[in-house]
């Protein structure tokens, strides 16, 4: 099964802006923790990761008009950060994982598994 994992905000750390260089070192050691646990666990694959950069573009269309706004809307994402793409054999393997991760608020979603009916 593949999977989507959005960093979602720093959860009980602070503002990565706003974290010493310890604090983002160690950050950035669990990272490579959950990475390398990964590669180790069978049927475990990343596809992609990525921190975000910079101002999102929100794209909505409402009674058939588009509108194009710098930033996200609160409503729909708080902070996201960044993201993984993975394959996992199942949940419960995924959700063990993802505990090497710093202390973010998460959000896993299963990707294109339905068929169509």
């Amino acid at each position: 099964m593949k999977f989507v994992v959005f960093l979602m905000s720093e959860g009980e750390m602070p503002p990565w802006d706003e974290q010493t260089e310890e604090q983002q070192s160690v950050a950035m050691q669990r990272h490579d923790d959950f990475g390398a646990a990964c590669q180790a666990a069978a049927g475990v694959t990343i596809l992609a990761g990525e921190a975000l950069d910079g101002m999102p573009t929100t794209v909505r269309t409402r009674a058939g008009e588009r509108s194009v706004t710098d930033g996200p809307y609160a409503e729909v994402v708080e902070q996201l950060g960044g993201f993984y793409l993975i394959e996992a054999p199942d949940l419960a393997t995924l959700l063990e994982l993802t505990t090497l991760l710093p202390a973010y608020d998460l959000q896993i979603s299963p990707v294109g598994e339905e068929e169509a009916s």
